[in-house]
């Protein structure tokens, strides 16, 4: 019998996957939960793994194969029996506690908040006014997210794509040039910890909330570069920065400031003449499949009345602000949604 693929995808199949995808989501989350993905670092039968676990036989052997159609588990097969299970390699990465880049806390974090939100939609439609618990973006907080999800996403993504953006710039490129760093909203301090381990000429500052900068002295002082990189807690709306920076790094901060156009002018005045600013920020694209990729993670910032600039918006607000030589590129290695990268210069 010969089987063919279906190759013309029906109108309503991008529709059945929403309704389908709760499904994929659960498993994943019970996978991380349950510790299974810890317990398959080596190879196990679902038998050996449900005993282990205390887990019941016949659903675990159903999970795992939901899990194995996911990419996440590979088998090894004797004749038509399936003789054990074990972590894909991207398990091994990111969902396995003994890894470095583990994020499976952060993805858990981002999948309850988000399934949380999506329940409110319809009182929100009502009855107008915020989700929660979106509410609150306080020193204390965001020190919360520094140490689990926020670290997490900036170890697992974030410090191998920044390194990626650097490779840009001249004289960043230069692994032995000596420049100064403001790491602008930097929470946890994991991309100066990566900037300042890959260019031993670079010295920097890591500015948040006071709360959140004592969880990046902490992980500098792990690290071993208390020498070369601080930190200066403060209100990015209200204080001030320092200056004489070459380079200024801010990602995924400016939805959360009051007033865009003073803060993109604070951070031109940070900046010594010729000096990088580099702003990694989502934005809305113009065209429904870019944007699909963008408008559900941040629905509920939009609801909180948060900034989400539309493509090219930004830009034109850095030139306002007085930056030159404006560079402007989608990158898809940032945690969640794909960010514009943009890069630009002040006057010499």
């Amino acid at each position: 019998m010969n089987f063919h693929a279906f190759h013309d995808e029906h109108a309503l199949q991008p529709y059945w996957d929403l309704a389908i995808a709760p499904v994929q989501g659960d498993a994943l989350a019970a996978m991380l939960e349950l510790g299974l993905f810890d317990a398959l670092e080596t190879p196990q039968t679902a038998a050996q793994l449900a005993g282990a676990l205390e887990l019941d036989v016949p659903h675990t052997a159903l999970l795992l194969e939901l899990l194995w159609s996911m990419r996440l588990l590979d088998r090894t097969e004797a004749g038509d029996a399936v003789s054990a299970w074990r972590c894909s390699a991207t398990a091994l990465h990111y969902f396995c506690r003994s890894s470095s880049s583990f994020c499976g806390d952060a993805w858990l974090y981002r999948l309850h908040a988000l399934r949380d939100f999506g329940t409110q939609l319809n009182t929100l439609m009502h009855d107008g006014g915020h989700p929660t618990p979106y509410q609150t973006a306080s020193g204390v907080n965001w020190a919360l997210a520094a140490r689990q999800q926020i670290g997490q996403e900036q170890r697992a993504v974030t410090m191998r794509a920044a390194l990626s953006v650097m490779q840009r710039i001249a004289p960043f490129s230069s692994p032995d040039a000596r420049l100064r760093l403001l790491d602008l909203g930097g929470g946890p301090g994991w991309v100066a910890i990566a900037l300042a381990q890959a260019h031993a000429g670079l010295q920097g500052t890591v500015f948040d909330w006071p709360e959140t900068v004592a969880v990046a002295s902490a992980n500098i002082a792990h690290a071993g570069l208390s020498g070369r990189l601080g930190t200066l807690g403060g209100d990015l709306d209200s204080d001030e920065l320092g200056g004489e920076y070459d380079l200024v790094w801010c990602s995924s901060v400016l939805h959360f400031v009051a007033d865009l156009p003073a803060v993109l002018r604070k951070m031109h005045a940070a900046l010594r003449p010729g000096g990088v600013l580099v702003c990694v920020q989502a934005e809305i694209a113009p065209t429904p499949d870019d944007a699909s990729r963008v408008l559900p993670y941040y629905l509920p910032m939009r609801m909180l009345g948060r900034l989400v600039t539309r493509q090219g918006e930004l830009a034109g607000q850095l030139r306002s602000a007085g930056l030159v030589q404006i560079e402007q590129y989608q990158a898809s290695d940032f945690p969640m949604a794909p960010v514009q990268v943009l890069i630009a210069r002040k006057a010499g």
